[in-house]
């Protein structure tokens, strides 16, 4: 005799389908006119069983699947949509996107503590809408750490591949670091996978054969357009908590966002046991969003003039970002405008990538212009002191030619081990929150980056790169370069130019995968449910201790419809 539990289990999953299939049949195209509205058309009060904040990598997946049951879902973006700007649409915008600093950017700029330029995503389909592209799985035992369902795990993946995943093309720069790798000993060579595979493989892309990108926005289409509502410049300011009666936990029951006029909205959950607010607001935006809305650091919070509804002192802490460091091979010969196609996964913990086309250099320059002004203007110190002239190290003018045709081959390490913080610089959801993340506090993160930047020298000195770069152009000499270049606002060292150790602390940059801020365990449990605040969860890459796999993008994608599923499960369960 089947078991009552086993029974509800097969119901659960009997109407899962049936709504899956409904869903489908009914999906709109985007841009979702019928279900995508800017905020200034938002009633001044709604009603709603979930409410997402954060319409980005993880936020689309997981609304869309929420979708497919029998709730009304709320998704509230701050940003626009990607559809129709030619900087996120077109794969030669990408560079483009991070220099625009205007206050309606896709790309909204910040400077770690650490003197690293870094972006944060304020558009639909967030980071997936704003960085290089590359697709790839976590690793097997990622899953198996995260204590995730493999099946559903792959089955997640696999709903985010069909959608807005393709291979990518091998043209001549890309063939080479591929080729390159192999002979510096990364090897197997597994071809094309999404598997996270040690060796040397070609990944997946969000471009397709056109070059147009494809986001996490585009996984609306697999939402029901009767059961979800987003609306676009929403800023959320707070998460409505209840902290009665007393003896009880507290418990969200709302937000309150503004459109973009200033005007403040209202969304309430309707009531039921179900239902949520769910956080996928980035490893920036999380952590702020709960400190603001009295989750947080209890000092903190009370220099900010914040009421305290539950002192967490894990909100905001290990923040961390993979370092990235890179050389820029100027080519004599043409290469093909490429981003992240392939990857070496190395043994000694680091990930060797490459990317190709005409680099504009002269933007860089004014960025770290505008950053000098913002220094002498804060009154918090930064982490290091900042190369405010960007003149420390002699070398040839990186601005003499507005464009320059060349490849670049950059490392990041796995992990990493070095962790830092994140807190409010004010009560302004629109104020970046300043992050500190300790690039290479922990030595063993400097030791992998020097083992990477080792088999980078391989790649370039590889037989397969050689007609890539101009003749005496070395390791060294192409060190030298970097140091010319204001790729961040960190001090420069002559020493740099020959030692790997220096050239690693003095040229880190980003990749933005950062992450962290409110892990699992410390902010969340393992169901994401917020820890000691009841209809609350956060799914987002702020949960995560380690950046999965070479590229996380895959992961936070699958982790919204992941986790997605599992709530419909649940619903259906009672």
């Amino acid at each position: 005799m089947i078991s009552r539990m086993w029974f509800l289990h097969i119901v659960a999953v009997i109407s899962l389908g049936i709504f899956f299939f409904v869903a489908s049949s009914s999906a709109e195209q985007a841009p979702y006119s019928s279900f995508v509205k800017d905020a200034k058309l938002a009633p001044p009060v709604m009603y709603f069983d979930y409410i997402v904040i954060g319409g980005g990598t993880s936020g689309c997946a997981l609304a869309a699947t929420l979708s497919q049951g029998e709730a009304k879902i709320l998704l509230l973006e701050r940003g626009g949509l990607p559809y129709g700007n030619p900087n996120i649409t077109n794969i030669g915008g990408f560079p483009e996107t991070l220099a625009d600093t205007s206050p309606t950017s896709a790309s909204q700029f910040f400077l770690s503590m650490d003197g690293v330029f870094n972006h944060r995503a304020r558009v639909l389909g967030g980071g997936s809408a704003i960085n290089a592209g590359f697709y790839s799985r976590a690793s097997s035992d990622y899953v198996a750490s995260a204590g995730w369902n493999p099946r559903l795990v792959n089955e997640s993946y696999e709903w985010v591949e069909n959608k807005v995943v393709f291979q990518p093309p091998m043209l001549t720069w890309q063939s080479a670091v591929r080729d390159g790798l192999l002979e510096a000993g990364v090897s197997p060579h597994h071809g094309f996978t999404y598997e996270h595979l040690s060796g040397t493989k070609v990944g997946g892309t969000m471009f397709d054969q056109n070059g147009y990108r494809h986001t996490a926005a585009d996984l609306l289409e697999y939402a029901d357009p009767t059961k979800i509502s987003v609306y676009l410049h929403a800023t959320v300011y707070q998460i409505l908590i209840r902290t009665i009666p007393a003896g009880q936990k507290p418990k969200a029951y709302g937000v309150y966002f503004r459109d973009s006029n200033g005007i403040r909205h209202m969304a309430y959950l309707n009531n039921g046991p179900m239902n949520e607010i769910i956080l996928s607001s980035g490893a920036l935006g999380s952590p702020q969003l709960l400190m603001l809305s009295g989750i947080g650091p209890a000092n903190q919070l009370r220099d900010q003039g914040i009421k305290v509804i539950l002192d967490q002192p894990n909100v905001g802490q290990g923040m961390s970002d993979n370092p990235m460091n890179a050389v820029f091979i100027p080519s004599p010969r043409p290469v093909e405008l490429s981003l992240i196609q392939v990857v070496g996964i190395t043994q000694v913990g680091s990930f060797i990538e490459a990317a190709s086309g005409f680099f504009e250099l002269v933007w860089a320059r004014g960025m770290a212009q505008e950053v000098s002004k913002f220094e002498n203007q804060t009154d918090h110190p930064f982490t290091i002191p900042f190369n405010e002239n960007m003149q420390a190290m002699p070398g040839p003018d990186p601005y003499r030619y507005a464009n320059i045709q060349a490849g670049v081959i950059l490392e990041k390490i796995a992990g990493p081990f070095s962790a830092g913080y994140l807190e409010l610089q004010s009560r302004d959801p629109n104020d970046n929150p300043r992050v500190t993340f300790n690039y290479f506090k922990d030595p063993r993160d400097l030791q992998r980056c020097v083992q990477g930047m080792e088999i980078v020298r391989r790649v370039v000195e590889s037989s397969h790169l050689s007609t890539f770069h101009y003749p005496f152009a070395t390791m060294q000499t192409l060190m030298s370069m970097m140091l010319t270049y204001p790729i961040n606002m960190r001090p420069k060292h002559v020493t740099a130019t020959y030692s790997l150790e220096q050239f690693c602390v003095d040229t880190v940059m980003t990749l933005w995968h950062y992450h962290g801020g409110c892990q699992v365990g410390r902010v969340v449990d393992q169901n994401y449910k917020v820890i000691g605040v009841d209809s609350l969860r956060v799914i987002d890459g702020s949960t995560f201790y380690n950046s999965p796999g070479t590229n996380p993008q895959a992961t936070v994608m699958m982790l919204g419809r992941y986790m997605g599923q599992r709530i419909l499960q649940d619903r259906n369960l009672h």
